[in-house]
């Protein structure tokens, strides 16, 4: 009788067969998890470092940003290219700043306060302080728009000739809704303004030289200068820096000096600082010869004789 085969043992090997398989297959699975881990670490790591990179780089941008426009606002200069109004330097102004071997020579010699560290309302550099308070020493009619702390009508009458007489006008604070805002100027020139305009004490009161100084009170933009046309040797520009009262002032500046005179703007210090002044000024320098002064924010022009 031929042998019957024997099933347990086959169904036994039939089982081991499938279980080989299976863990054949678990460890193909397995195998393969771990290169696709593998592949997506090494494809990850290029991302990261990447992006670690542009941030560096966006950080690197941002600070060098800031450290040039610093720069540039202390040099008074744009980051590239040049302003509408070229730079002239201090000598060309007045033989009074031709500088000797020993630096700025006694001719520039003022009586003089400084603010060194001190932040004043609307106050100009010492630097620009200085300069105003030399050329008051040879001016006789000297007329300021915006008085505000007074400090310059009191260098200016410190500093200027026996018998000089010094104007400033600014909007005392109970007239305040006088003050006209045109709809190009901006809230924050205007804020600027109206803050700066709030004193009722000025640094001249009381002094010595108070009674050379006519204080004179209400909104530039209705002040009739036609008693002081060609009068002053020397006009500020120093009120509202509203780009509407930028403008008005400076065509009654232009008026008030005499021939041969000089009218000095403050704070052309660029398109992010007093726009106002920058963007007004930018314009009449395609009429009128302005000259930026090196080294600070001060702009001039000396009318024809």
């Amino acid at each position: 009788m031929p042998a019957q085969p024997r099933r347990g043992n086959t169904g036994r090997a039939k089982r081991s067969f499938e279980a080989l398989d299976a863990w054949r297959g678990e460890q193909r699975q397995a195998t393969f998890g771990r290169g696709l881990r593998r592949t997506l670490t090494r494809k990850e790591l290029p991302v990261t470092g990447w992006l670690v990179a542009a941030v560096l780089l966006a950080m690197l941008v941002l600070v060098s940003s800031r450290y040039l426009g610093e720069r540039a606002r202390r040099k008074q200069a744009p980051l590239v290219g040049k302003w509408p109004i070229d730079t002239i330097r201090l000598a060309e102004v007045d033989p009074a700043f031709v500088a000797g071997p020993f630096g700025p020579s006694l001719a520039t010699e003022v009586a003089f306060v400084g603010r060194g560290p001190i932040v004043v309302p609307g106050g100009t550099s010492d630097a620009e302080a200085w300069v105003l308070s030399v050329l008051a020493k040879t001016a006789q009619h000297m007329f300021e728009f915006g008085t505000c702390t007074g400090k310059t009508a009191y260098l200016w009458a410190r500093n200027a000739p026996a018998g000089a007489q010094v104007v400033t006008l600014t909007l005392a604070p109970e007239q305040q809704l006088a003050y006209v805002k045109s709809h190009d100027d901006s809230e924050e020139d205007t804020s600027f303004a109206l803050k700066e305009s709030n004193f009722t004490e000025f640094l001249y009161s009381g002094t010595a030289v108070a009674g050379a100084i006519e204080q004179l009170y209400g909104d530039s933009k209705h002040f009739d200068e036609s008693p002081w046309e060609s009068w002053a040797d020397l006009v500020f520009v120093d009120g509202s820096h509203a780009r509407s009262y930028v403008a008005s002032d400076s065509a009654k500046a232009m008026r008030i000096v005499k021939p041969s005179g000089m009218v000095l703007w403050h704070d052309y210090a660029g398109p992010k600082h007093a726009a106002g002044v920058f963007d007004t000024l930018n314009e009449m320098s395609q009429q009128f010869k302005l000259e930026r002064i090196e080294g600070t924010t001060l702009v001039m022009w000396r009318r024809p004789s």
